[in-house]
């Protein structure tokens, strides 16, 4: 298989992952007086904007459709 071909398959792999598996994301928010430190650490998951997605999935069939033309 060629370059283009792999780049093709991975592309459309983390463009299906997109839609499905949430990214998560981590904010420390404190205050540091002297030597004491109070905080609030927060966590959520997002999934990337489905833009995102569809875009990968495009470049993937796009680098597949020119991975597969012979030259």
């Amino acid at each position: 298989m060629k370059n283009v071909g792999i780049v093709g398959v991975l592309l459309l792999v983390l463009g299906l992952l997109s839609f499905i598996v949430p990214v998560p994301h981590t904010e420390n928010h404190g205050v540091k007086i002297g030597d004491t430190k109070i905080g609030v650490q927060t966590q959520s998951s997002e999934k990337l904007p489905p833009a995102v997605g569809i875009i990968l999935l495009a470049g993937g069939v796009l680098a597949l459709v020119l991975g597969s033309r012979k030259s």
